[in-house]
């Protein structure tokens, strides 16, 4: 059993576990986190980086679970309030899961590298800064259950720029929901219920093309069987501290300071790259 290899994956949860729920793109983190630690982007990798998402992603659905359930229960009652709700939840997923579909393979083939990741963080930090000082300022609309069937279109559409690895499905649902009229805590309320379905949907993806596309056939080694559950059981934790740092931190905090940190990291890995420490792919 290879050791080293299941501490760097550990490693990989701990960044996911940190980074998920934050402006700051998990994904974005989790490429040059593989690069730095030189992590073969082989197809167990892939579905790594994606089913660490996943666990992360869990512990929003322990944290909001009373919500979720008299969503449930509501909407299974015939409720008028559940089946609204239960709307701009899935209206909110299509477009993002539409546009996976549509150019998963380019984005595969273009976006996942540290240039692409660098230009990701510094634009969506440029426009974070500018969103939330010309619109969340003035935004009023704090509750998520009044959100509208356009309103949960344009803020799912705005999640589609978060396929573009570093730029940050938190960070694109945000400013979505700014554009929309929704101040810092409720955008980021709904982007969290967001999180749920797609994550599951990428998830389920994402094993199903593992084990039926190239490594058909294939099943997991000690190590990699080691290392996926450690990594994941290490991102569900450390992501449910977070979760509830950043819901507090929004209620007193602006996100430009996620703003000036993503200029950094990108300033930073751009002399990396420029001096050959990490590669560009």
């Amino acid at each position: 059993m290879d050791i080293v290899y299941i501490i760097k994956n550990i490693v990989l949860g701990i960044v996911e576990g940190l980074t998920e729920f934050l402006p700051v793109s998990s994904t974005g983190h989790l490429i040059i986190a593989s690069d730095l630690m030189s992590i073969e982007t082989d197809a167990f990798n892939k579905m790594f980086m994606v089913v660490v998402q996943l666990a992360a992603i869990l512990a929003v659905l322990v944290l909001y679970w009373p919500r979720i359930w008299k969503v449930l229960v509501s909407f299974f009652r015939g409720e008028k309030e559940g089946r609204r709700f239960m709307l701009i939840w899935v209206l909110g997923c299509i477009p993002a899961v539409v546009m996976a579909l549509l150019f998963e393979d380019l984005i595969d083939q273009y976006l996942f590298t540290v240039p692409t990741v660098i230009a990701a963080l510094v634009v969506g930090a440029v426009l974070m800064i500018l969103g939330e000082k010309k619109l969340a300022a003035r935004n009023t609309q704090d509750e998520v259950k009044n959100i509208s069937v356009k309103q949960s279109l344009i803020v799912g559409a705005a999640q589609c720029v978060s396929l573009w690895p570093g730029f940050s499905r938190s960070a694109a649902t945000i400013m979505g929901g700014w554009a929309v009229g929704l101040t810092t805590a409720a955008a980021a309320d709904y982007s969290f219920f967001l999180a749920i379905p797609i994550m599951f949907g990428a998830t389920g993806y994402s094993l199903l093309k593992y084990f039926m596309g190239d490594s058909a056939g294939a099943s997991f080694t000690s190590t990699q069987l080691t290392a996926l559950v450690l990594g994941c059981v290490v991102s569900f934790i450390v992501a449910l501290f977070v979760v509830k740092g950043f819901l507090t931190f929004l209620k007193k905090k602006p996100l430009r300071y996620f703003a000036w940190y993503r200029l950094g990291l990108a300033a930073i890995l751009l002399l990396l790259l420029v001096t050959g420490v990490i590669q560009g792919v």
